[in-house]
């Protein structure tokens, strides 16, 4: 598949202001995303880019710079990319740390996720997935049934798997995801994850689950609770994030609509990680 590397240029730059420029980004299409010294890249399928929406996108600073250049990127060598430039080994809660196949195990560590990072997202660096990772080590998970919707890497459902989850069901989009998402289950010896390509209309070939993992963004997540709580077993937890903080009240207001109760949240660098359940 080929993609359109999008880097944008912010003077001065500051952690706060990429967040929001990614935030906004994430909300129409872009999947992917690396924080520079002086901005970020950002990842879109080439068939969903326009040039013209880069645009209209501005940040809430005075005297700040927003400049957009872009290219085409083909397939090439990921994990020698993020090798020599970006992915390095996180540990969770001090129980999981995620690591690629370059680098070295950590065996003090309880659990051990091995992800081929490449283009899908989901390495743990990212605020949500690590609220999201955390959020699945404080649950009992054994013998409950999991959907990681929008699974990137997998990196969800993999942890998921390996706290005891009777079965997996792992949902994207994007067929970079699907497939890094398998190859990430193979490497990790995870033998109960089903990874499918799709949306949320993929759902309807479902049953309940007991569990439903949801690192999205906040359109999509109000669009799909409706379609998340019909596949969602009474009492069951729906975990979302990818959002900020400001979201919550739309966040908060959907999920109120359709019986959900909130049980548990976290606030990370203002990107917020909820858990609700279904009463």
């Amino acid at each position: 598949m080929k993609y359109i590397k999008v880097s944008a240029e912010i003077d001065p730059f500051s952690a706060e202001k990429a967040e929001i420029v990614m935030a906004f980004l994430a909300e129409i299409g872009y999947e992917s995303f690396l924080e520079l010294d002086n901005g970020i890249e950002a990842y879109i399928p080439a068939k969903d880019f326009d040039a013209k929406i880069l645009s209209s996108v501005s940040i809430p600073f005075e005297a700040t710079r927003l400049l957009f250049h872009h290219e085409a990127v083909e397939d090439k060598n990921w994990n020698e990319e993020w090798e020599k430039n970006y992915f390095q080994p996180i540990v969770v809660k001090n129980q999981c740390v995620v690591r690629s196949p370059f680098h070295a195990p950590m065996p003090e560590i309880p659990l051990e996720i091995v992800i081929e990072p490449k283009m899908s997202f989901g390495t743990g660096h990212h605020a949500t997935t690590s609220m999201m990772m955390e959020t699945i080590l404080e649950l009992p998970i054994k013998h409950l049934k999991v959907l990681d919707m929008g699974c990137g890497t997998g990196i969800l459902g993999i942890l998921a798997s390996m706290r005891g989850a009777s079965e997996v069901t792992g949902i994207d989009i994007d067929e970079w995801c699907t497939t890094n998402s398998q190859e990430n289950c193979q490497l990790n010896g995870i033998p109960n994850m089903n990874i499918k390509l799709g949306d949320a209309s993929a759902l309807k070939a479902e049953g309940q689950f007991d569990i439903i993992l949801a690192n999205i963004n906040k359109n999509i997540l109000l669009n799909d609770i409706q379609h998340y709580i019909q596949h969602l077993k009474n009492k069951g937890l729906l975990i979302m994030s990818g959002f900020y903080a400001s979201d919550l009240p739309d966040i908060e207001a959907e999920a109120t609509k359709h019986h959900l109760t909130l049980k548990s949240s976290k606030e990370n660098n203002h990107w917020v990680a909820v858990a609700y359940e279904l009463i």
